[in-house]
């Protein structure tokens, strides 16, 4: 059963990790990459891969902060 949820993004930091969950449930994701060509989405679903051991789908949001992802 998958999950819906919306993170957002901090690129360009020094780790990827979770920096907080806020009150309204976005969690505010630190993410290592920069925001150019895909490659902080990538580093999102790599995260995910690793701390979850599972996929994600991005489902709104590929150019933004704030994104709605699908927790597979």
């Amino acid at each position: 059963m998958s999950k819906i949820i919306t993170v957002k993004i901090i690129p360009n930091a020094q780790k990827t990790e979770l920096r907080e969950i806020l009150p309204d449930g976005i969690q505010k994701i630190a993410v290592s990459a920069l925001p150019e060509k895909g490659k902080a989405n990538k580093e999102l679903i790599k995260f995910f891969k690793k701390t979850l051991n599972k996929n994600i789908k991005i489902l709104k949001g590929t150019t933004h902060q704030y994104k709605i992802i699908e927790i597979l």
